[in-house]
């Protein structure tokens, strides 16, 4: 120090300069999103980290920030993040959790926070399961409708046509089963969508999941028919044994090295099948139908934390990740249908069979309703399910316990 400043101003106008030249090459502060999405499939975190990499070449001072968890744990970590005050800035949700963020005031409406033409670019039925109490509280980001896939060696194998009413479903899952190493039909019993593929019967069978007072419709006749014929193909051994030891990835799995003739299932099991399986012989196909056709339509919109600091980057972010190539490119990846209305129009998805299939469903597609304290209610429907599979309890006993258990948590209980 002492020979520094002896060497006397012209050291000091050098160092007075070296700082300048510091300062003058920071960069500027930049703004941090976190933006926190389930996992659709190996191609999900790298869509998105393409996106944010374009993103922050265009915008150098917002660093995004992916985090791609499993479905299976998602809901578990986003709550636990919140619970620490650590909820990220947006979110992509399962459409059916809004309710339960919007009513914990976790979640901002959207229309406040993106750009004022944004939302017109969407399919107006896409926008539907967003919307609560009448207010838009996310935007769809994917979407899916599910259908029957097929495995056409084993069906040919066993002699037996493509099933198009459950009947004809149960006798080619009996056939397949009797097949030496193949199981007829992929039923998962635990984890995420055992309700769901439930839900597939009970609307064809012409049933509710609530009915028109709100109430609780599991223990209807029609709902019981479906449990029952669920119930009789895993008694008759048309199933994988223990379907409750079997999730919707196991059954999928299975499906793909070719062991199980039916599944019900998403598009986004299509580009896995030709990326893992290529050998596979398939075809999609409508559900088995009894009193009316059935499918799902499910989508997942990305919400913006209230909490969120960062609301004017995100309306740029926004803008950004809803541009057409890229919802294009994202839903070409992980094999989901369009919910903005350029990309609807694009020849992908007019030409390519599989993807045509499922979208084709979309015209009679039901949602599942958006209520509060769906969660908990898909976990009564699902040990209701699983006691059944189990032979612990009868349909009409799980189901009308079921419906009792449902009724009393939403407070409508006689």
């Amino acid at each position: 120090m002492r020979k520094l400043m002896g060497r006397g101003g012209a050291l000091l106008a050098a160092a007075t300069t070296a700082i300048a030249l510091s300062t003058a090459t920071v960069p500027a502060k930049t703004t941090e999103i976190r933006f926190t999405l389930g996992e659709y499939s190996a191609n999900t975190k790298k869509s998105f980290e393409r996106i944010a990499e374009a993103f922050e070449k265009e915008n150098p001072d917002i660093d995004i920030v992916i985090e791609v968890i499993p479905w299976a744990n998602y809901l578990q970590a986003l709550t636990t993040d919140i619970s620490g005050n650590n909820a990220p800035d947006m979110s992509v949700v399962a459409s059916i959790w809004l309710a339960e963020f919007s009513q914990s005031g976790l979640v901002a409406p959207i229309e406040g926070v993106i750009s004022p033409d944004l939302k017109d670019k969407f399919i107006p039925a896409m926008l539907q399961p967003s919307y609560i109490d009448g207010e838009l509280m996310g935007l769809p980001i994917a979407a899916s409708a599910r259908a029957m896939m097929i495995n056409t060696d084993l069906y040919a194998i066993a002699g037996v046509d493509a099933p198009e009413n459950w009947d004809q479903l149960e006798k080619a899952s009996q056939e397949i089963g009797a097949l030496p190493g193949t199981f007829g039909f992929g039923l998962p019993g635990k984890e995420e969508e055992v309700d769901v593929y439930f839900y597939y019967a009970l609307w064809s069978f012409g049933g509710r999941i609530f009915d028109e007072n709100g109430k609780s419709a599991l223990a209807s006749p029609e709902a019981i028919a479906a449990a029952k014929l669920y119930a009789k193909l895993v008694e008759d051994g048309a199933t994988q044994p223990s379907p409750t030891a079997y999730s919707r990835e196991d059954v999928f799995n299975m499906f793909k090295q070719g062991k199980v003739g039916t599944v019900f299932t998403f598009p986004m099991l299509v580009p896995q099948i030709k990326e893992e399986a290529p050998e596979l012989n398939y075809s999609v196909l409508p559900f088995p139908v009894k009193a009316q056709k059935s499918t799902m339509a499910i989508t997942d919109s990305v919400m913006v934390f209230e909490s969120s600091d960062a609301k004017d980057e995100i309306q740029k972010f926004m803008d950004f990740i809803f541009e057409h190539d890229f919802r294009l490119e994202f839903n070409k990846a992980d094999g989901l249908l369009p919910v903005m209305s350029s990309v609807v129009a694009d020849s992908f998805y007019q030409e390519d069979k599989d993807m045509k299939a499922f979208a084709d469903g979309l015209a009679y597609a039901q949602f599942q309703p958006n209520v509060e304290r769906w969660d908990e209610i898909i976990d009564i429907t699902r040990s209701a399910l699983q006691r059944i599979y189990l032979g612990e309890q009868s349909p009409e006993d799980a189901l009308s316990a079921a419906a009792k258990e449902i009724d009393e948590l939403r407070g409508l209980g006689s």
